[in-house]
């Protein structure tokens, strides 16, 4: 953990340091990934069941690719009753929150006469990857799947690892209660490959989001363009503006919420109060000490924590729009001046009692974000991701004659006479 003063000489240098870090995997997987996306397109099926054998250690032939819904639904019924009342809550405000965002179309016409508009309507089909074995998020196949059934997608097709042939009976109960019925025993870039190519008993979709490995994620880029995405996301982070109001055990908790993900999660506290700062500090060594993910969580507080004390808190919102972050929280009484002041960040947390852990779970906004300080020019995961516009216009002989003429200026102009052609016959003009 690094520890910065912005009053500091040397601030601005080890500031930028920060900024700059590259904390997504170095691992060189495009090669592999890309052959593995060639023998997918081009082997079908027989590549699929070699590649699940090897990385997945089961057979697929015996097992049969396809989870039936009604394991989802006997997942589900088997659940404890106040996790499957969980589950319920977050999926209905998960849902009620995406149902705000369908888009509205629009038909009109304007003082020329012409009719203009856009029609949105959704993908066809999406694929949605699901994690498997630790790294198992029912949560993420809620936050992905209800928007997509919100946009009005038919098809939904979801792929998921069972690795030596297990599954996670939570995520089945997820799908169950997101009303998943097309589940794959596949996982990993083939999975992706899949889903973009069709192989087997997998048909293509139209979109893929979820996320994944490293593996998973150059998966996605590589295949952008076949397929879209959501996203291709890196490690998570949060940041935490806070004053000495808050308790340090609190947001010690805040950040260790982040950084129990993966040892190259960040965590950065932004402070007015340099014994604060300390406080806080004190709670995440003790806290360390007590969490089952006290291992992971310690290497990404060292490698990656930051505390950066500043003399205002308003002077520290020009710092966080350089940290575009995934997560940001403010933790004062009156959040709204400094959210006010905020351009750059995926979702934001106001008050003291609004820790990111709620909006992982039942809050309703979407909780896949951008990473990597992609929130300069990124949104989450939204019901548009599964839908696309078309826009339409209309011209009658009254509209075409008044912007006809402008049309075969410009075209003659770009040097395309075929174009002025297709309105200057309209308008009987010698061209």
């Amino acid at each position: 953990m690094i520890r910065l003063d912005a009053t500091s000489a040397d601030f601005a240098d080890r500031f930028a340091d920060l900024v700059d870090a590259r904390r997504e995997s170095a691992t060189d997987v495009a090669q592999g990934v890309a052959t593995i996306i060639g023998r997918v397109r081009t082997e079908g099926e027989e590549a699929l069941i070699e590649l699940t054998r090897r990385l997945d250690r089961f057979d697929p032939v015996e097992t049969g690719w396809a989870i039936d819904p009604a394991d989802c639904e006997a997942a589900y019924n088997a659940l404890e009753p106040g996790l499957r009342t969980a589950l319920d809550l977050a999926a209905s405000r998960i849902r009620a929150y995406h149902e705000r965002q369908r888009p509205t179309d629009t038909d009109y016409r304007d003082e020329a006469g012409v009719r203009l508009g856009a029609r949105w309507r959704p993908v066809d089909a999406a694929g949605l990857y699901v994690p498997g074995g630790r790294a198992a998020y029912p949560s993420s196949l809620l936050m992905n799947a209800i928007p997509a059934r919100v946009a009005g997608v038919e098809r939904l097709a979801m792929v998921t690892p069972t690795p030596d042939g297990q599954v996670n009976h939570l995520v089945l109960a997820a799908a169950h209660v997101a009303g998943i019925t097309e589940i794959w025993r596949v996982g990993g870039a083939q999975a992706i490959a899949a889903l973009a190519h069709g192989a087997g008993p997998i048909a293509p979709v139209d979109v893929v989001t979820g996320p994944g490995n490293a593996w998973v994620a150059e998966a996605k880029r590589q295949l952008y363009g076949v397929v879209g995405i959501d996203m291709v996301a890196g490690p998570s982070e949060i940041v935490v503006v806070a004053d000495a109001r808050n308790d340090p055990q609190w947001i010690a908790a805040d950040l260790l919420s982040q950084a129990e993900h993966d040892t190259v999660t960040q965590s950065i506290l932004f402070t007015d109060d340099a014994g604060f700062a300390d406080a806080v500090t004190s709670a995440v060594e003790e806290q360390l000490g007590t969490l089952a993910t006290g291992a992971v969580a310690r290497t990404a507080w060292d490698a990656n924590g930051a505390v950066i004390v500043v003399p205002s808190l308003a002077q520290a919102m020009p710092l966080v729009d350089r940290l575009a972050p995934e997560h940001l929280q403010l933790a004062v009484d009156e959040p709204q001046d400094l959210f006010d002041q905020v351009r750059h960040a995926g979702s934001v947390f106001l008050g003291r009692h609004t820790p990111e852990a709620i909006g992982d779970y039942v809050a309703g906004p979407n909780h896949v974000l951008p990473t990597g300080r992609r929130a300069r020019f990124a949104s989450g995961l939204s019901v548009l991701d599964f839908m696309k516009r078309t826009s339409f216009l209309g011209l009658d002989e009254t509209a075409l004659a008044e912007l006809g003429p402008a049309t075969v200026a410009l075209a003659e102009a770009e040097g395309l006479p075929a174009h002025a052609r297709s309105v200057a016959l309209r308008l009987r003009l010698n061209r």
